[in-house]
């Protein structure tokens, strides 16, 4: 045993602490390993922490899920294409006392600071305790620089994901274990909860379905109990979406469900240069997890694992979630962060090497990803803006209101629950009415619906007035330029981080 500063460390054969006895308290290895890592995930994103402006998407889940806890149902009242399991899960922490922003963002932390626990877990077979350890930091680093600092979809969905994928590990690690289908379902299972807060995971499911068909293949079972079981562990996998669906058909929405969760992804629009553009950014940005994954296991001799059939299992959930990332074609940032999980624990080997000439590969790894996540989440302070910002626009949004509603344009949805005004349409991510990408998606004439809008005369409109980054729906932009050139005034301009809007109101306000 080994004491410091009154502490008890009982060392286990893996060369980490089982333990850590303070006292009378007795904290597990693996309790104190998530500590860390919720106490570096938090430090790390201090600069964004408590900001209501960290990303659109995170206002918007949280817009939906505090006008659902009001009457209003996502996908009739409140349009969006992601699974409702998200915004559930955004309702249920709105049911916890406090800041809410601060609520999903502290959530957010631990998810990040547990996955990174499973990484860790996951690197420790295929290299040392040490580099395991820095395996998981590696993730938590590089989740930033890729815009999942707190309340993305990939940060909650990874976290099912990479627990499903350590189960899966320790199916492989066994021949013939008993009790695999119950296993498989338990993984599935996982796969299932995941896919309705992404249906992105669905590639991800579909690897981890096939490696356990092909566990049993190894097995030497019979056709027949892999069919069945195949069968079994789809099922178990679709069931939640199923259960979903269910709940709106039988309320009579479940065209709504259809359209807007299956059908408007198929519509959407590519965006053309840019979106090949950010592919070749993100694949660039990636290039130390390349570098560590697939050049350094040809130049240095790797820890041997300890199962040889693991690293086939991680490779594979990694290709998987790669064909994920490219399957969509936007490629947006936040995409990239399914490939986080697994490459983060592919590239362990090549972290805290003892030999000082194969050490620049784990080191460019640790300083980019630390470097990309604090440079990104810099330029996020800058570009949307901070706290007194957003609080000063609501209050300037609010003197201009006389009990109607409220319309954004433009901008951030966050607005939309901190004036608490009405929304005059369901379309309340605004870039679902101003981008011709999105035009054909979301199940009406877009022109017309913000015809629609204009027409009810909102108390305030909100326009941005800088270039759009998106290619623009001039129809709805046309639109909306001829009802403030007749009916409107502008108030006031505001800048909120680097970009600028103008503010209108009512000429003859009712």
């Amino acid at each position: 045993m080994q004491e410091l500063a009154g502490a008890t460390f009982v060392p286990a054969a893996t060369g980490l602490p089982a333990r850590v006895r303070i006292g009378s308290f007795a904290i597990s290895g693996a309790w104190l390993t998530l500590f860390q890592y919720a106490a570096i995930t938090l430090a790390f994103r201090l600069l964004l922490f408590g900001n209501p402006l960290v990303h659109v998407d995170e206002e918007f889940y949280l817009l939906t899920a505090d006008r659902w806890a009001q009457g209003a149902l996502p996908f009739v009242d409140i349009w969006d294409r992601k699974p409702v399991g998200l915004f559930l899960l955004y309702r249920l922490f709105l049911s916890i006392p406090g800041d809410p922003v601060q609520v999903y963002q502290l959530i957010g932390v631990l998810a990040t600071a547990t996955t990174a626990l499973l990484v860790q877990r996951m690197a420790r077979e295929i290299a040392r305790p040490s580099s395991a350890w820095l395996a998981g930091v590696v993730y938590i680093f590089a989740m930033p620089a890729f815009s999942c600092s707190f309340g993305q979809a990939p940060v909650f969905y990874n976290l099912l994901m990479a627990y499903a994928a350590l189960l899966l590990v320790e199916v492989w690690k066994r021949p013939e274990a008993p009790h695999l289908i119950t296993r498989g379902i338990g993984i599935m299972a996982l796969v299932g909860l995941a896919l309705q807060i992404k249906y992105s995971v669905l590639f991800e499911g579909v690897a981890f379905g096939l490696m356990l068909l092909a566990r049993g293949w190894a097995d030497v079972w019979p056709w027949r109990r892999l069919g069945l079981a195949g069968l079994i562990w789809a099922g178990v996998a679709l069931a939640p979406t199923v259960i979903a669906y269910a709940a709106y058909a039988a309320i009579g929405h479940g065209q709504d469900f259809l359209q807007a969760n299956f059908i408007s992804i198929l519509q959407r629009l590519p965006d053309g240069d840019a979106s090949w553009f950010r592919l070749f950014t993100q694949m660039v940005a990636l290039t130390p997890f390349w570098l560590a994954v697939l050049v350094a296991p040809r130049m240095m001799a790797m820890p041997r694992p300890r199962h040889p059939v693991v690293p086939a299992v991680l490779r594979t959930w990694a290709v998987a979630a790669v064909i994920g990332y490219l399957v969509f074609g936007t490629w947006y940032d936040h995409y990239v962060a399914p490939m986080l999980t697994p490459l983060a624990v592919l590239s362990a080997p090549v972290l805290a090497r003892a030999i000082p000439a194969e050490r620049w590969f784990g080191r460019l790894l640790l300083v980019a990803s630390a470097v990309g996540g604090l440079a990104v989440m810099g330029i996020q302070f800058k570009n949307h803006g901070t706290t007194a910002q957003f609080e000063a626009m609501t209050r300037l949004i609010r003197s201009e209101m006389h009990g109607g509603c409220f319309y954004q344009f433009d901008g951030e949805p966050g607005l939309y629950r901190s004036v608490n005004a009405c929304i005059p349409t369901r379309y309340a991510f605004s870039t679902h009415l101003n981008t011709w990408t999105e035009a054909p998606a979301i199940g009406v004439d877009t022109g017309r619906e913000v015809a629609r809008i204009m027409m009810s005369h909102p108390d305030v409109v909100l326009v941005g007035e800088w270039k759009a980054v998106y290619l623009p729906n001039h129809v709805t932009r046309a639109v909306v330029a001829d009802f403030l050139a007749h009916d409107y005034e502008r108030y006031s301009g505001f800048v909120l981080g680097t970009h600028h809007f103008g503010l209108y109101r009512l000429k003859h306000p009712r």
